[in-house]
C-alpha cells in the first residue's frame, strides 16, 4: 500500500535575492551598530565620528536592509501571483499551529528588541546631534575657525546648542533645518568664506544670556587693568587700571552704568544700513517709567527706518562676540608680552610679531610657519630668545588667523569698547541728534570709566578715586577722532 503524498511546504515569500540582499545588510547594520556601541563605551569622544556612525549612519543600513527585505517579498508574492500561475498563500495567523506559534515568538521578541535598540538610537542620535563634537567637527567643518576660538573662550564649557538653538522643540527643529541647508551649502563647497555674521536667526538674547547671566543682580563698578606696550624698540610698558561703571543703581535698577541698556524700563532701539550693524544711523530710546520717547538720527539719514530692519538692542550687540572672540594681532603680541611667552629682550618685537602674523603673502595655514619664521628670522638673525619668539608667533597664528577661511578680528567686529572698532561708538561719537539738537550723549572717558591709574612703574604704585584724566601713551592726541580711526588691531594706522 503506497504511502499518501506529504504536501510540499509553501516557499516563502521571502526565499528570493532581493529579500537576502536586504536581510544580509540589516544583520550586518546590527551587527556593526552593537560593535560600535561597544567602542563608544571603552573609547568615550575621544573619536568625533564614532557617534555619527554609530547612531546614524548604521541605523540608516538597518532600516534600509528591513525595507529592501519587504520589498523583495512583495515583488516575489506579485511575481508568483501574475506570471506563474500560482496563487500564494494568504498570510494567516493560526495560534494553533505550533510552528506559527514559534514564529510569532521570535517575530514578537526581536521586534521589542529593533524597538528598544530604535529607541536607544534615538535618544542618542538627539543627543550627538546636540553635542560640540557634532556642531564643530563632523557636521559643521566649515566653521572651524569659530570651533577653535570657541575652545579657548569664555563660554568654552557651554554646549553650542544651549547658545544657538536653546531649549524648546521648536527651535530645535529649526535649528536643525537650517543646518541642513548649512550642510547642503558645504557639500557643494559655496558657503561664505568668511561665515557672515551677526546670525539672522538666533533666538532673542534675554532667552538664551540671562539663562544665566542675570542684570538685575549686577551691581557695581568692575576693577579692570590694560597692559600695554609701545611699538618702539625698548617696547616701553604702558598700563591703564580703571573702574567700568556696569550698574551703579539700586534695588536692580539699572538706570545709571552701561548696562542701563539692558534696563527692562527701557527700550532702546537702532536701525544699522550694514550687515554688521556697524553703521547705525538712527536710535530710539523709550522710556516706559517716564513716558517719553526720544529719536536720535544721523543729519544725512532721512526719513524713516523700515519698520522691518528696525531692532530692539539687547546683549548681543554689544557682547556679540561671546563665544567666538577672534583676537586681534596686537591684542595677542601684547599679551604673550606680559605672560613673558614672547621675550621683551628683543627690539620693537611687538611691531616686529604683529607684521609677521598679518603678512599678505601668507594664504594659507600649512604656510604661516615658515613665512612667520623668515620674517623673524631676518630681523633678528641668531639673537638670543628669537627661536621661542618664533614659536610663539607661529602660535598665535595658528589659534586665531585662518587664511583659507578668510577669518580674523579684521573682518568680525568686537562691539565691546571703542578702541579697535567703532564698538560704544557706533551710538556714541556725537553723530546721532534728536531734532532739538540733544545728542547722544555718554562720549566722555569719564562717563564709562573711572581712571585710577595710568603710565608705568610708579605711577601704578597709588590710585586715584576721583579718577585721573586720560592721557595718551604717545602725547596729544585730536579729540575729534575716535580710537577706531587710528587703531586697527595691527600696528599701522587707519
Amino acid at each position: 500500500m503506497s504511502e499518501a503524498p506529504v504536501p510540499s511546504r509553501p516557499k516563502s515569500a521571502y526565499n528570493n535575492w532581493i529579500s537576502v540582499i536586504g536581510a544580509v545588510l540589516a544583520v550586518g547594520a546590527l551587527f556593526s551598530f552593537a560593535l560600535l556601541v561597544a567602542m563608544g563605551f571603552a573609547q568615550g569622544d575621544k573619536n568625533p565620528y564614532l557617534g555619527i556612525l554609530t547612531y546614524i549612519v548604521a541605523p540608516a543600513f538597518l532600516i534600509t536592509g528591513l525595507a529592501i527585505m519587504f520589498i523583495g517579498a512583495w515583488l516575489q508574492r506579485r511575481y508568483a501571483l501574475r506570471y506563474a500561475g500560482q496563487r500564494p498563500d494568504r498570510w494567516q495567523l493560526d495560534l494553533h499551529n505550533p510552528n506559527q506559534r514559534r514564529h510569532l515568538y521570535i517575530l514578537g521578541g526581536g521586534a521589542t528588541l529593533f524597538l528598544l535598540l530604535s529607541a536607544f538610537g534615538s535618544y542618542q542620535t538627539y543627543h550627538y546631534a546636540e553635542s560640540v563634537q557634532f556642531c564643530g567637527e563632523v557636521c559643521h567643518q566649515a566653521m572651524n575657525p569659530e570651533l577653535v576660538t570657541y575652545r579657548k573662550g569664555a563660554h568654552a564649557r557651554v554646549d553650542c546648542v544651549e547658545c544657538h538653538v536653546g531649549s524648546g522643540v521648536d527651535w530645535f527643529v529649526k535649528a536643525k533645518i537650517n543646518g541642513a541647508h548649512q550642510l547642503i551649502s558645504y557639500t557643494l563647497d559655496n558657503y561664505d568664506r568668511p561665515i557672515a555674521t551677526p546670525v539672522k536667526n538666533m533666538r532673542p538674547a534675554r532667552e538664551i544670556c540671562e539663562q544665566c547671566h542675570w542684570p538685575e543682580k549686577s551691581l557695581g563698578n568692575l576693577d579692570m587693568t590694560w597692559d600695554h606696550f609701545l611699538s618702539d624698540r625698548k617696547n616701553t610698558p604702558y598700563s591703564v587700571r580703571l573702574l567700568m561703571k556696569m550698574d551703579t543703581g539700586k534695588d536692580g535698577d539699572l538706570h545709571s552704568g552701561i548696562h542701563w541698556h539692558a534696563s527692562p524700563k527701557t527700550k532702546v532701539e537702532f536701525y544699522a544700513t550694514d550687515r554688521q550693524r556697524q553703521e547705525v544711523v538712527w536710535v530710539r530710546v523709550t522710556d516706559s517709567e517716564k513716558g517719553t520717547e526720544k529719536v536720535f538720527r544721523h543729519a544725512d539719514f532721512l526719513g524713516e527706518p523700515p519698520m522691518d530692519q528696525i531692532r530692539r538692542m539687547d546683549c548681543v550687540d554689544c557682547h556679540n562676540r561671546p563665544a567666538h572672540d577672534f583676537r586681534s594681532a596686537n591684542d595677542l603680541v601684547e599679551e604673550a608680552m606680559v605672560r613673558g611667552t614672547l621675550p621683551t629682550s628683543l627690539p620693537g618685537i611687538k611691531r616686529q610679531a604683529v607684521q609677521a602674523m598679518i603678512q599678505k603673502e601668507i594664504t594659507t595655514a600649512a604656510e604661516a610657519p615658515g613665512k612667520i619664521a623668515d620674517h623673524l628670522r631676518g630681523r633678528y638673525k641668531d639673537a638670543a630668545g628669537v627661536e621661542q619668539a618664533i614659536a610663539e608667533v607661529q602660535r598665535l597664528h595658528a589659534e586665531n588667523i585662518f587664511p583659507e577661511r578668510k577669518a580674523d578680528w579684521r573682518v568680525y567686529p568686537n562691539n565691546i569698547g571703542h578702541k579697535d572698532w567703532s564698538g560704544c561708538f557706533r551710538c556714541h561719537g556725537n553723530t546721532l541728534q534728536t531734532a532739538a539738537g540733544q545728542k547722544v550723549g555718554a562720549s566722555e572717558c569719564s562717563s564709562c570709566h573711572i581712571i585710577l591709574a595710568q603710565g608705568k612703574g610708579s605711577d601704578l604704585a597709588s590710585l586715584t578715586a576721583a579718577g585721573l584724566e586720560f592721557k595718551h601713551p604717545s602725547g596729544s592726541y585730536d579729540e575729534e577722532l575716535s580710537c577706531a580711526d587710528c587703531h586697527n588691531g595691527g600696528i599701522q594706522g587707519k
